[in-house]
């Protein structure tokens, strides 16, 4: 019964992204930003669960499930800074995708640069691939340990089963497949976490058994704030604030807005993406917290595997095959876009090809690559997303709000932000300073001081 659930869900996502065809022009530029006429309510819909990867269902709740109570200011700290970017550059992103020269994130960051900005362009877009084939990895990774957890199936055939539907239906409909298709998604994410939340508080004996419980667990479990005092505790939520803030920073969500409608309202799109943001990530902490009092776990528990546990002890079987199909579809959601945001990149950025054919080889190159790197990745699907996530708004956040907001910058001053950004990433997780605060705070930080700087030499 599980799997039959599971599996007629993903055939239901394949049907929609196979018919989105229908809709297609034909041409390389709708492969990869579907005619930019996409209505209002499906961008929120398809960015939210884009953003709201297989680390919410698997990182998130692991995390939770150890840290408790305080991992809220995840959610707080980082739907603030998602909202704060977005009304800072919404508006300015808009108005150069109207160009009928954007089509990709490099084209994006380098509109108007004409031939000083190709050096600066080809980074962008091998950076993007670098990225976003790692991010897409830990996709499959997380995929394959729901599969591995309730199915029964080894490690190696969650992701090539993954990688197989994401192939077809990317490599059919392009972005349009994966806009369709995430809008259903999300509405079996949400529907799948919800009824963890309820099974879960009935399972307790009621929320207020359900909150005793927690209590007990440890005595630092309820605690609002992580251990360490004031200082540390605002670091630990500026940190989480930037890395919402960076989401501006991530091609696979940031072309969204570029295919968005001339036309339709960002306020509209806003409601929906916040909205359902706010709901599936409180619903998220509710399921970790739920789930240490549920499970009857020894110390070598891999916390990442909690929400398929306590869907197994706790839902009927047809429930069961609805929550993996939903872990399952929040995989498939971010995994497609980031394959298409790197075809993007390769045809358009790095300049391989321009044309359909090209763009749809593309897409299975790079889905190739992710795919061998799921199979041989032994890091936990939280490190792995953060580290891409990170990554990809270190380097291009700051350049993406300069770009936004119609400052002046020049291709070099662009080049030694993005470089700056990365390095003082990778520098600052090297010391070990992660556990203080979230590095896209000082990769961030770097960017902006780095415009600064050279614009006061020039």
């Amino acid at each position: 019964m599980i799997t039959t659930g599971f599996l007629a869900s993903l055939l239901l996502f394949l049907f929609i992204g196979v018919a989105s065809l229908k809709a297609s022009r034909g041409t390389s530029e709708d492969y990869l930003v579907a005619g930019k006429n996409t209505p209002a309510w499906l961008v929120g819909l398809s960015a939210v669960a884009t953003n709201n990867s297989g680390f919410m269902f698997i990182g998130m709740i692991g995390l939770t499930y150890q840290s408790g109570l305080s991992s809220i200011w995840l959610m707080f700290g980082w739907i603030l800074g998602d909202l704060t970017v977005s009304l800072i550059t919404a508006p300015g992103i808009r108005g150069i995708s109207r160009s009928d020269q954007v089509h990709s994130f490099g084209g994006l960051l380098t509109h108007n640069d004409g031939a000083n900005g190709a050096l600066l362009r080809r980074l962008i877009g091998l950076l993007t691939i670098l990225f976003l084939t790692l991010y897409a990895a830990a996709q499959l990774k997380a995929g394959a340990k729901a599969t591995s957890e309730l199915l029964g199936w080894s490690a190696a055939t969650g992701p090539l089963v993954g990688a197989l539907i994401v192939l077809i239906y990317s490599a059919s409909g392009g972005l349009r497949a994966s806009i369709w298709t995430d809008a259903a998604q999300s509405f079996v994410m949400i529907a799948g976490m919800a009824g963890l939340v309820v099974a879960g508080v009935e399972g307790a004996g009621g929320a207020e058994a359900a909150l005793d419980a927690m209590g007990k667990v440890d005595p630092h479990y309820m605690d609002w704030f992580p251990p360490g005092g004031i200082y540390s505790s605002v670091l630990f939520i500026a940190g989480w604030f930037f890395g919402g803030f960076v989401v501006v920073g991530q091609p696979h969500v940031l072309v969204r807005l570029v295919s968005m409608d001339p036309s339709a309202s960002l306020a509209r799109m806003r409601m929906v993406y916040y909205g359902w943001f706010t709901a599936f990530y409180g619903a998220t902490i509710m399921v970790g917290m739920l789930s240490r009092i549920t499970l009857k776990t020894g110390d070598g528990f891999d916390s990442e595997l909690a929400l398929p546990r306590m869907a197994l002890m706790l839902l009927p079987e047809w429930m069961t095959g609805l929550v993996l199909a939903a872990l399952f579809a929040a995989t498939l959601s971010t995994a497609d876009s980031l394959i298409l945001s790197c075809s993007a990149a390769l045809t358009r950025d790095i300049g391989i090809g321009r044309s359909l054919a090209w763009a749809k080889i593309s897409t299975a190159m790079v889905l190739l690559a992710a795919t061998i790197i799921a199979l041989g990745a032994d890091q936990s699907v939280f490190a792995l997303v953060l580290d891409a996530w990170g990554l990809l708004g270190s380097a291009f956040a700051p350049l993406v709000v300069v770009k936004a907001r119609g400052w002046r910058c020049t291709p070099a001053q662009a080049l030694s932000m993005v470089v700056g950004g990365v390095a003082v990433f990778i520098i600052w997780n090297w010391l070990g300073l992660s556990s203080v605060a979230y590095a896209p705070l000082a990769g961030v930080a770097t960017g902006f001081s780095i415009y600064m700087i050279s614009g006061r030499m020039r």
